[in-house]
């Protein structure tokens, strides 16, 4: 077996840093509804690897998928693309 996939990238905002090297990314996607076809927001929370506690809440952050590193943890923080002021 080659594992020659891509990693899933998301974009998202921190909600929450308390917990040690680990950050509670929230990311938001418009679907259309199938019988209205008014457009609703849909949020999603993952929990990711943030090795160097860097990330703060509200900063928008780009996280990639990776091998599971706990039980609810399976992505990584690559970069903070917007900080909170």
């Amino acid at each position: 077996m080659s594992g020659t996939g891509r990693k899933m990238e998301l974009v998202g905002v921190v909600r929450s840093d308390k917990m040690d090297k680990t950050v509670v990314v929230t990311v938001e996607r418009l679907t259309k509804h199938p019988v209205f076809k008014k457009y609703i927001k849909k949020r999603r929370s993952f929990k990711a690897h943030d090795e160097a506690n860097e990330c703060k809440v509200g900063d928008k952050v780009l996280i990639r998928q990776c091998r599971p590193l706990s039980k609810e943890k399976s992505w990584r923080v690559v970069s903070i693309l917007e900080r909170q002021d």
